[in-house]
């Protein structure tokens, strides 16, 4: 438990981190995001995976100009760019359930940090985008998979990982009919793209009815949440996944609150809903 305090702890500097930069931000950017220029009291975080966060936004497309700046006298990267193009692309297929809109790097980190913490030995990001999520499982030394419907998103995962030979296994195809059986899972995390309202229902849904077909007896299932009053409320809580959890018998395990692309002018930032199979 003391592992996970210093993980959650992490995650809270960075929501601070991030409120603290938006109130100085000026720019224009479709995207921004933060990530710290060395370990720190604040952020202690192996140096070599910080330099790995720093490579992957350096040879990903979607920033196109980056800058040094200080953020609570934290020397910090600032990383702008523009994801339209990717969004544009990531809804023109009818199985699409969320269009692409990413989290932060350092919070990609984290929460891949987290699971591993919580004793899962791969990561399974579905609707993988641009294979953050991925990548930092794998920085992190877990086995892991990106799933992601869109050619062009897919095409862009494998760009990153050949130039910064960070390697993962990278699939094009609707998770909802992905053969688990021909990747090695013993004790998974699946991580879904999407929030609740915003076709992350039936992404998940579906993922779980298909699941049940492979016989799996330790998974885990991360979901992104909000609270935010712009969204529905699920009568069960639990950031708009209550009624899904309760369905599916899964059991809460932890939140953690990150900060993502969508909530950059938000006061809340994303929760991420940490549950595992049922009993």
């Amino acid at each position: 438990m003391e592992k996970v305090s210093l993980v959650k702890e992490l995650a809270k500097n960075l929501v601070k981190l991030k409120h603290e930069f938006t109130g100085v931000y000026d720019g224009t950017s479709n995207i921004q995001e933060i990530i710290p220029v060395s370990n720190s009291e604040l952020f202690a975080i192996d140096p070599t995976h910080l330099d790995l966060l720093h490579l992957f936004a350096n040879s990903n497309p979607i920033y196109y100009h980056s800058y040094e700046d200080k953020i609570l006298d934290i020397p910090c990267i600032v990383y702008e760019g523009d994801i339209n193009k990717y969004w544009l692309n990531s809804i023109q297929h009818g199985s699409s359930r969320a269009p692409f809109s990413p989290t932060w790097i350092l919070s990609a980190y984290i929460c891949s940090l987290l699971a591993q913490t919580l004793d899962y030995k791969q990561l399974v990001d579905i609707g993988s985008g641009d294979g953050r999520i991925a990548y930092c499982a794998k920085v992190l030394g877990m086995d892991s998979y990106g799933i992601e419907i869109d050619e062009t998103l897919t095409e862009l995962q494998r760009s990153i990982s050949n130039s910064t030979k960070i390697n993962y296994v990278s699939n094009c195809t609707d998770a909802t009919l992905f053969d688990y059986g021909s990747i090695c899972l013993t004790n998974p995390a699946f991580f879904i793209g999407g929030l609740a309202q915003m076709g992350g229902i039936v992404l998940a849904g579906g993922i779980l009815d298909h699941i049940r077909n492979y016989s799996l007896q330790n998974f885990g299932m991360v979901f992104a949440g909000t609270i935010s009053e712009k969204y529905s409320i699920d009568p069960l809580g639990k950031s708009g996944w209550g009624t899904l959890i309760d369905k599916y018998d899964l059991q809460m395990i932890d939140t953690i609150v990150l900060p993502t692309a969508w909530t950059f002018r938000e006061p809340d930032d994303t929760y991420y809903v940490f549950t595992k199979s049922p009993p």
